[in-house]
């Protein structure tokens, strides 16, 4: 992280993250000890040193973080304000203070299909701080990106990112998020909003911003990226880090993508490599 870490929420900072309306990202590490990224819109800070989500669907993020309890995270309000670092995961509640909370909420109180059924407690490790996003340089950072894929006419020789993923990561104004997992085997988050598709199995992105947290990747890690659109929906992708090199003479990170994941309901599933469908033979 490029500031000095801190160890404890501000009372300022728990009550900027209460608002559900607000994008979190979880991150952990799977079986492999690869980085994984998960969009839970309910990743908030309960007290200085504690951090909670709740749990209403199913997904690899959960089953991760109980074998792991290593976390990343990145909270980021409609200001445009965010948080990132590290916590542990601890233990898991079914009732209490922070499942009544979430469960009266408008957005879970007044639906009818479901509701949080777990509530899932982290220890605080360390955070970057209350930071403004960097609109000024994201700007000029994804104007290079654009130039770079322009310039670079790359195309990939395998279809691993299909259409309406590159359409999804070249929008401009869709997020996307970066993660490693660090020295520490803890996941680091960072925001890449000027990441676009520049071919069919490439992710680039100018470093104009985030430049000393880009330059801290390590060459040939395995990365993940999440991208999403305002209106929720999203698509995650893992590949290695090709490193830092001029793209049609723009400064750029490089991901070959060799993995992609369908995160969203009513199906979260394996895109690329395809599943095959095998027959049902055992009734």
């Amino acid at each position: 992280m490029s500031q000095q870490a801190l160890t404890a929420f501000s009372q300022a900072d728990i009550k900027a993250m209460e608002p559900t309306l607000k994008v979190g990202i979880l991150g952990t590490v799977n079986e492999e000890g690869l980085p994984h990224l998960t969009l839970i819109s309910t990743l908030q800070a309960v007290d200085p040193t504690r951090m909670i989500w709740g749990q209403f669907t199913e997904g690899l993020s959960k089953k991760y973080i109980r074998q792991n309890p290593k976390a990343g995270f990145l909270v980021m309000t409609l200001d445009k304000e965010l948080w990132r670092g590290k916590a542990t995961f601890t233990h898991t509640a079914q009732r209490g203070p922070e499942f009544e909370m979430f469960n009266n909420t408008p957005m879970f109180r007044y639906n009818a299909y479901f509701g949080i059924h777990t509530v899932y407690y982290m220890d605080l490790l360390e955070l970057a701080g209350r930071q403004a996003l960097p609109m000024g340089q994201i700007v000029v950072a994804s104007v290079q990106t654009m130039l770079a894929k322009a310039l670079a006419g790359k195309r990939g020789s395998r279809e691993v990112l299909n259409l309406w993923t590159r359409q999804l990561m070249n929008k401009v104004g869709n997020l996307k998020f970066l993660a490693y997992v660090g020295h520490d085997g803890y996941p680091v988050i960072l925001p890449v909003l000027q990441a676009q598709a520049a071919s069919s199995e490439h992710i680039i992105f100018s470093t104009g911003a985030y430049r000393d947290d880009l330059k801290a990747i390590p060459d040939n890690a395995t990365v993940a990226l999440l991208g999403m659109s305002l209106s929720m929906q999203d698509v995650l992708m893992r590949g290695r880090f090709l490193g830092i090199r001029r793209v049609g003479g723009v400064r750029c990170g490089a991901v070959s993508v060799n993995w992609v994941y369908n995160s969203m309901p009513p199906k979260p599933q394996q895109i690329y490599p395809a599943i095959g469908i095998e027959p049902v033979i055992t009734f």
